[in-house]
């Protein structure tokens, strides 16, 4: 069944991404605020239904964020995260107000455990605080989602009590989250018909599910909670998310398609972007996406067996069952010279979705005139590298201005680097290491006097062949904080520095960040009054 397959609003899912907010929580993750307008754009390309766009009231960079992509993505509803604290949802208001269509999502527990040892509170205020929490949402807009976060270890019977509430106030969205991957398919299921018993009026809601994998059943949750009543599902592209992550969009968008034979549901995604909307999250979160990940991993439709690739040869679906051209794994015809011109470049990024005009035109044409004298032919995920590469060149604090490198099998690896640092002053570093990428990542470290611990290094190819793109992706602890990052280039050894520079930049930007805003924290306790 194509994206473009009629489906009965009955049988119509929506998907809820939750990539922005969620996704964003996952350790070493840190977007600046053009890297997620790039995400949301490339979200509404896709498709999806609600772009959960971040949690505005945690601090003014999310909520510049949130308020950029209310102002610049059209299509999908932009929702903005709030607990059930009036400060909360007046932020998410103010974040999302511009936006075409607004929603806001608030939450509070109703599992025993939460309300005891998190919240410190009591039933009775955890439903006094619901009722006034979508009262006073409802009040800024039409579309309000409520969630009884902790839901599959909570009292079923309080919880439907806190759903009522909320759906008595006027919330639109009731979302049933697994928020610590605990329940399984059988027990959700049965929790959604126990609910319906208990709250018939939720039948006259959409009900959504958000699904943790932490044992590995997010995806089988989420699809069991659909089968049960929810016509939402909240995922995360690649997984991405708290601990063990979130149901993956991807997958679940896919499972609807392939076995629609079976249940009769679809969505209104465009699955062809799929594995482009996966190559740009890993490009910016810097988490790189497993070879066997079911859809989106370069293993999904390789075949190894003899018997495998003779029965595909002659017949896909012998052993493939979808098509590689479905999730958009095929490369795009694409294909430039170093001869091509600025207009030729801006086309060939328009039909991949890029609208890149002036500065940032130029910036990219230099950056793909320099790759293309190192290249014969530059395609269509090459120009994916180099965009992405460029949306996060403009906020670096540093950046690598040269570096050389000595090594051989008869001495130590030494190499000399030269950072520019945010003053615009070139620094210079010196070292030896292990071999030629650890004495650069030391040389970064002497040049920038910035002490930290690598924790995860990676390098893969952008395309096929021996002048293949390379990407690297760093890990580290800098400034008591973990970020990574990511860097292109035709060398490993630059697209090597890259990363370690721009994972370094982003973990002391986070740390400044972090440091204002514990600051303006502070003040606010000092000057604020005590609640009733």
């Amino acid at each position: 069944m194509s994206a473009e397959s009629q489906v009965s609003p009955a049988n119509r899912v929506h998907i809820f991404d939750t990539t922005l907010r969620d996704g964003e929580q996952s350790p070493g993750i840190s977007l600046n605020t053009q890297e997620k307008v790039e995400i949301a754009q490339q979200l509404a390309r896709l498709g999806v239904d609600v772009i959960e766009a971040g949690f505005p009231i945690t601090s003014p960079g999310d909520f510049e964020a949130v308020e950029a992509i209310s102002r610049t993505v059209e299509g999908p509803v932009i929702c903005g995260l709030a607990r059930t604290h009036k400060a909360d949802i007046d932020a998410a208001w103010n974040a999302i107000k511009d936006a075409e269509r607004q929603r806001i999502h608030t939450f509070i527990s109703t599992s025993d455990i939460h309300i005891e040892h998190q919240l410190q509170t009591t039933r009775d205020d955890v439903k006094g605080q619901a009722r006034a929490a979508v009262t006073l949402a409802k009040s800024y807009c039409d579309d309000v989602e409520f969630s009884p976060m902790d839901a599959s270890r909570a009292d079923v019977e309080f919880t439907a009590e806190v759903c009522a509430i909320a759906v008595e106030e006027g919330a639109t969205v009731v979302n049933i989250p697994d928020t610590v991957g605990y329940t399984t398919p059988e027990e959700y299921v049965e929790c959604f018909g126990r609910l319906y018993e208990l709250v018939p009026a939720l039948r006259d809601v959409r009900m959504s599910v958000h699904c943790h994998d932490d044992l590995g059943l997010a995806v089988a949750n989420s699809y069991a909670g659909v089968l049960a009543g929810a016509r939402q599902v909240e995922c995360a592209v690649n997984g991405i998310g708290e601990r063990a992550g979130n149901c993956p969009l991807e997958e679940i968008v896919m499972l609807l398609r392939t076995r629609s034979d079976v249940h009769g549901f679809d969505t209104a995604v465009n699955s062809r972007e799929l594995a482009r909307t996966s190559r740009m999250v890993s490009r910016f979160t810097g988490y790189a996406v497993q070879p066997n990940k079911a859809v989106v991993g370069r293993n999904a439709f390789a075949h190894e067996s003899g018997i495998h690739q003779d029965g595909v040869l002659k017949e896909r679906t012998t052993y493939e069952i979808m098509d590689a051209t479905e999730v958009g794994l095929e490369s795009n015809s694409i294909v430039l010279g170093k001869h091509s011109g600025r207009h030729a470049l801006r086309d060939a990024l328009e039909q991949l979705g890029f609208k890149v005009e002036g500065n940032a035109l130029n910036q990219a044409f230099a950056a793909f005139k320099e790759i293309a004298d190192r290249k014969k032919q530059v395609t269509a995920l090459d120009l994916e590298a180099i965009v992405s590469d460029q949306v996060r060149e403009g906020t670096q604090r540093y950046e690598l201005a040269w570096f050389e490198v000595e090594a051989g099998s008869r001495r130590p690896p030494n190499a000399r680097v030269a950072i520019t640092t945010p003053a615009g002053e070139e620094v210079v570093g010196e070292a030896s290491g292990d071999g030629p990428v650890d004495a650069i990542f030391v040389a970064i470290q002497n040049a920038t006097e910035v002490e930290s611990e690598l924790r995860q290094y990676t390098v893969s190819a952008v395309t096929e062949g021996e002048d293949a793109l390379g990407e690297a992706t760093v890990m580290l602890r800098a400034a008591g904080r973990l970020a990574s990052g990511m860097g292109v280039a035709t060398d490993i050894l630059e697209a090597s520095a890259r990363a370690y520079v721009r994972a370094l930049s982003n973990a002391i930007e986070g740390a400044a960040v972090r440091e204002a805003e514990q600051v303006v924290a502070d003040a606010a306790a000092e000057t604020a009054t005590p609640g009733p």
